[in-house]
């Protein structure tokens, strides 16, 4: 099969397009034959090798863990999906080696949903790791109806996802991002404010009590101005910045949750749940998308179209 190649940790320079062995398909997996995978910043900080003292990596390194595609086989007892079925999957494994940036990949059955029809494949592609977080972030606040969430980088991949679904839970959003990204934020349903100096002040300003929830997927700066809106520090969440256990908050690692993903599957085939691909890319471009993710400015996801 095609796949992205990466001998050695590194940058983008290091990424190269080349052929791989077929995976194996162990029992409780699918083959899923790539039609998208979604770029995510934790792809390049693993390829860099800033993770290795948590992750154990087998090189060569196909990266990835977000795909759409279709099942091409299925393993021993794997009852609940056929050869056909369109999937969507957040293929993390217990090692970093067989990524989704490739014509194949075996995912067990626990990784794992349905493709919402509503989305095509791009779209679903985009949906798996950064809807998840999003949503496992709100569950972690325990964001509620008729409370307030301040969502640092709101236009960004998971940032977007946890300002859809605390609306959806009837919660207020004040969201953080550059002017240019403000009226996008008015379309999901959040109020705007700027980052920058002076951003206590503005969201005092919207909320003088100060907020219920600090979703944060900046960091640095971000985690000190949420020290001055949030009076619970409990209910602080970033999934960037370890100082949050600090403040007593949390610092989020998404899990693989087929049940979940589920959720947001059916969210989005209902309409209620949007995915905004800010950029599509052949993959053969990996690299350049590696680049793009790393200059912080998306607004949405980036995905590699592999069929």
């Amino acid at each position: 099969m095609r796949a992205i190649i990466q001998e050695q940790y590194g940058g983008p320079e290091v990424l190269t397009l080349g052929e791989r062995p077929d995976p194996k398909v162990a029992p409780g997996e699918v083959l899923i034959r790539v039609k998208a995978a979604g770029v995510n910043p934790v792809d390049w900080k693993l390829g860099a090798g800033y993770l290795d003292a948590m992750m154990e990596t087998q090189f060569p390194i196909t990266p990835g863990w977000d795909v759409s595609g279709v099942v091409e086989a299925v393993g021993l007892d794997v009852y609940d999906y056929e050869v056909g079925d369109e999937v969507i999957g957040y293929v993390r494994k217990d090692w970093v080696q067989n990524g989704t940036y490739a014509e194949l990949v075996a995912a067990n059955v626990r990784l794992i949903a349905r493709k919402p029809a509503a989305l095509d494949w791009t779209e679903a592609a985009g949906l798996p790791l950064a809807g998840l977080t999003a949503y496992q972030c709100l569950d972690r606040v325990r964001v509620g109806e008729g409370e307030t969430v301040l969502v640092h980088a709101a236009a960004g991949g998971v940032g977007a996802f946890a300002t859809q679904l605390a609306v959806l839970r009837g919660a207020r959003v004040i969201g953080t991002a550059s002017e240019r990204n403000h009226d996008f934020l008015r379309e999901l349903g959040a109020e705007p404010v700027s980052y920058g100096e002076g951003l206590v002040e503005r969201v005092r300003s919207l909320v003088p009590n100060g907020v219920d929830a600090v979703v944060d997927c900046v960091g640095g700066e971000s985690i000190d101005a949420s020290r001055e809106v949030l009076s619970d520090f409990s209910r602080l969440v970033s999934v960037v910045d370890p100082r949050a256990e600090e403040l007593g908050g949390a610092t989020m690692w998404v899990r693989p949750n087929a049940a979940d993903l589920t959720e947001l599957a059916r969210l989005a085939d209902a309409g209620e749940l949007r995915v905004f691909v800010d950029r599509v890319l052949p993959l053969e471009q990996a690299a350049e998308a590696w680049r793009l993710s790393m200059e912080g400015r998306t607004r949405g996801k980036i995905v590699l179209s592999v069929a």
